[in-house]
């Protein structure tokens, strides 16, 4: 097959362009930059240099390929809702692009936007009035188009997708331990982040777009739920910093926008998406990887 990757050039992208090139797809990645280009282009794959809310590039992309898997987001969170805004057009871009073919759209979302408190599944969706939550805006994408006939498959994502290079929520969290002198964890640090490699997500992708399966919706999700606390615990033992509880002003104060995220709780199956696909995990869990992957 030929694949169309956004976010090819980035931590998770780049990971799916090298699985999927490893199991004899092609590929042809949209990066941003001529130095991403270059560095995609030596993997083997065909570059799209471009922007992805330039609909024009994404639709060329799209209707040259046999599948599309849509990794890129802008994670600048100053921007946030704009951003998830940015994702919905996009989405309904690809459905527009691929009505009426069957070729598979494999949309990324997110786990934490089911912050039940509760193990969630697969069968799971977003609550009422999820217009709240921004990056609902995937999904509700995802929907409108599946509602107009298009192949699509939603991928929600763990709050931590990790391996080496990670620059997501852990090395932010771990940033903010390294700047206030101290790692934190809110109340008994009992909430819950899902975690995968970024190689196994990879893997999941993959056998997406190959075996295109009833089910519509999956989690890439390896560990269910890594309580809080251990993350904080992890990242004082690697900074060889204090590890204290917060609560109130005092957790607003440490973790300031990262808040929400900090107290998330959204424990997720994956055993649905298992049976599915056949997808087993086989790559270091969360703290071992902190431990062993250039963290500290």
């Amino acid at each position: 097959m030929l694949i169309f990757v956004t976010g090819a050039s980035g931590f998770v992208g780049s990971a799916i362009v090298k699985e999927l090139l490893t199991a004899g797809h092609q590929v042809l990645g949209l990066v941003r930059s001529e130095k991403a280009a270059e560095q995609l282009k030596a993997t083997g794959a065909v570059v799209l240099l471009g922007d992805v809310n330039d609909l024009d590039i994404i639709t060329q992309g799209a209707t040259q390929c046999d599948a599309v898997i849509h990794t890129a987001f802008n994670h600048d969170f100053s921007q946030y809702k704009a951003s998830c805004e940015d994702d919905r057009r996009i989405i309904e871009a690809f459905g527009a692009a691929l009505a009426g073919s069957a070729k598979p759209l494999v949309i990324t979302s997110g786990v934490g936007l089911l912050n039940y408190g509760r193990m969630v599944t697969e069968d799971d969706v977003l609550p009422a009035g999820a217009d709240v939550v921004p990056r609902a805006a995937s999904e509700e994408a995802a929907a409108a188009v599946a509602a107009q006939g298009v192949n699509v498959y939603t991928m929600r994502l763990p709050p931590s997708v990790h391996g080496a290079g990670d620059h997501g929520f852990v090395p932010m969290v771990i940033d903010m331990a390294r700047s206030k002198g101290e790692s934190a964890y809110v109340a008994e640090g009992n909430n819950h982040w899902p975690a995968v490699h970024r190689t196994d997500a990879a893997v999941l992708y993959r056998l997406i777009v190959e075996k295109q399966p009833a089910l519509k919706t999956f989690h890439a999700v390896a560990e269910q739920g890594v309580p809080f606390r251990k993350i904080a615990e992890a990242i004082g033992q690697g900074l060889h910093l204090p590890v204290t509880s917060k609560t109130g002003d005092e957790a607003a104060a440490h973790f300031e926008w990262f808040s929400h995220f900090a107290s998330i709780d959204c424990p997720a199956s994956s055993q649905k998406t298992r049976d599915a696909l056949g997808w087993e995990t086989k790559c270091t869990r969360l703290i071992e990887d902190m431990n062993t992957a250039g963290y500290f």
